[in-house]
């Protein structure tokens, strides 16, 4: 091998060292700012979870107030929303009818978000903002419960499928933020709303889930009693 070759290889390695030095010192440095951001959002999530604490206790006692009805009246509460609202439609349904922290016999509920047959023939056929609609105006009865999920309060095709819930006489649970935009306009004085008092999508959404979660165990205690620990 030439010297000159041979001391190039020999010397490749330290470059390479040379060059990521700068990078890697700046990735270790990031480490503590990232790990206060990281805390910063947990902060932030308990501060918004403690002052909405007082203010939305009133209109989730309500919410459960409406589904102990329609249950006890062999009613079924019917749920949507759109993206990260889906998912939390899909969550209460599967804790309605699998069970929360207790057993129980199952819940009727039905998340309108899973469908793929509907979703597409009727998003296709008709519109986009009748997906939700289509399915109340079908499955909904007088004295179920439609459960409307958007951050913003002004999702088209949840506004569409609680202007159906009220068509079918059904009661209407709203879960918004955001002062819940287009959302008021469409609600009646029997309904629900449980407004997030906040802008960001994240964190309203961190609040719907425990929202949905306080609904569980509430409905669960006025069904089943308070449990027994002993």
């Amino acid at each position: 091998m030439p010297a000159e070759l041979g001391a190039m290889q020999s010397h490749e390695p330290v470059m390479e060292r040379t060059c990521l030095q700068p990078v890697i010192e700046a990735v270790i440095s990031s480490l503590p700012m990232l790990e206060q951001r990281i805390q910063q959002q947990f902060f932030d999530s308990a501060d918004l979870k403690y002052a909405a604490a007082e203010i939305l206790a009133k209109p989730i006692a309500d919410a459960v107030s409406a589904v102990v009805g329609c249950i006890t009246g062999a009613g079924k509460v019917l749920a949507c929303g759109n993206g990260g609202s889906a998912s939390d439609a899909q969550h209460f349904a599967a804790e309605f009818i699998g069970r929360f922290e207790r057993e129980r016999p199952g819940l009727a509920a039905i998340a309108l978000t899973t469908d793929t047959s509907i979703l597409t023939a009727v998003g296709n056929d008709y519109s986009f903002e009748a997906i939700f609609a289509k399915q109340v105006q079908a499955l909904g009865n007088p004295g179920d419960v439609l459960l409307a999920i958007s951050t913003s309060g002004n999702s088209a095709n949840v506004l569409a499928a609680v202007d159906a819930a009220h068509a079918k006489e059904m009661t209407v649970i709203a879960l918004t933020g955001r002062g819940g935009g287009k959302m008021n306009e469409h609600l009646t004085e029997t309904d629900v709303h449980i407004c997030v008092p906040h802008e960001r999508t994240a964190r309203i959404q961190e609040v719907h889930l425990l929202v949905l979660h306080c609904l569980c165990d509430a409905v669960d205690l006025q069904l089943l009693g308070e449990q027994d620990n002993t």
